[in-house]
């Protein structure tokens, strides 16, 4: 169940193989879900648990991770080694993972480690260095694939380009459905259910909803209520397609809107505009930052 061609992920095993090169590095340990993915298509939540993609700098790969995922890996990627570590009481994968680099004939070699990244915690990262202190050098390479990944391919834009739509749908979803007495559950129910039958997926982080006090939020918690007459409601959502999120948010005012919500919204319109208009090859980030800085300062 591959989304994207072999041609695809075999240019993007390419980059990352060259990337290896230019830091001298033999093989890159990676727990980061989103690198995995990336390169082999594995998609899983596993990486809450100790799990391990090795690679060599002459392509070759193996996967370590717990016997839940093993369907999993195979169904979802194209690794052919998939190596389990067994999961008790005392347990310690690190130790299997040298193992399996042994077995890759990288003893005594240069590795390059994704330590920054939710798939690693701090506990198994200690277990990590002293496990493999007289193995193997290793050097942070949380960068190295994150850094390739940037740079879209026209097979991702399809992809985020898909998400978008998904993203459309949902809020066109909560227009339909928003107005005084109705839950924001419901709401909830009818965007991310917009997303879910137009073939998308769910997001990595909640949609964030809140009207009334909460109205001023900007993260998940949970509790609901119903909508007051001339609530303010904020929405953050997300369109999601194979993986690929297009992240939104608007404020909707469930009555009349106030002089301040006219104001605000022509001083957003005009800010965004400006961040349109700088968001062009050539230009950094901070540019665009400061195109909206100056956009919203003139509307104070």
């Amino acid at each position: 169940m591959l989304h994207f061609t072999e041609d695809e992920l075999a240019r993007r095993r390419d980059a990352t193989i060259e990337a290896m090169k230019e830091r001298k590095l033999d093989a890159i340990l990676m727990s980061a879900q989103d690198s995995m993915f990336w390169l082999t298509g594995y998609d899983s939540f596993c990486f809450c648990f100790f799990q391990c993609l090795v690679m060599k700098a002459d392509g070759e790969m193996a996967l370590l991770t717990r016997s839940a995922d093993l369907r999993q890996a195979r169904h979802t990627s194209n690794i052919e080694n998939i190596v389990i570590w067994g999961d008790h009481a005392s347990a310690d994968p690190t130790t299997d993972l040298r193992n399996l680099l042994s077995d890759m004939g990288l003893l005594g070699s240069k590795l390059g480690v994704e330590y920054d990244t939710h798939g690693l915690t701090a506990h198994n990262g200690r277990r990590l260095d002293n496990t493999l202190k007289t193995f193997a050098d290793l050097e942070d390479a949380s960068s190295l694939v994150h850094l390739l990944r940037l740079v879209k391919s026209d097979e991702e834009i399809a992809k985020v380009r898909k998400a978008a739509n998904h993203a459309d749908a949902a809020f066109e979803a909560a227009l339909e459905t928003t107005k005084a007495g109705v839950n924001e559950a419901k709401i909830l129910a009818a965007m991310q259910g917009a997303v879910l039958e137009a073939g998308g997926d769910y997001p990595g982080n909640p949609f964030i909803l809140g009207s009334g006090e909460d109205a001023l939020l900007c993260r998940y918690k949970t509790g609901r209520r119903k909508m007051s007459k001339n609530d303010q409601l904020t929405i953050e959502w997300a369109g999601v397609e194979a993986q690929y999120h297009v992240a939104q948010m608007r404020t909707l005012s469930g009555g009349k809107p106030r002089d301040q919500h006219e104001a605000m919204f022509e001083a957003a319109t005009a800010a965004l505009d400006a961040v349109e208009a700088a968001m062009v090859p050539g230009n950094t980030f901070g540019a665009v930052f400061t195109a909206h800085a100056k956009a919203m300062d003139a509307h104070q």
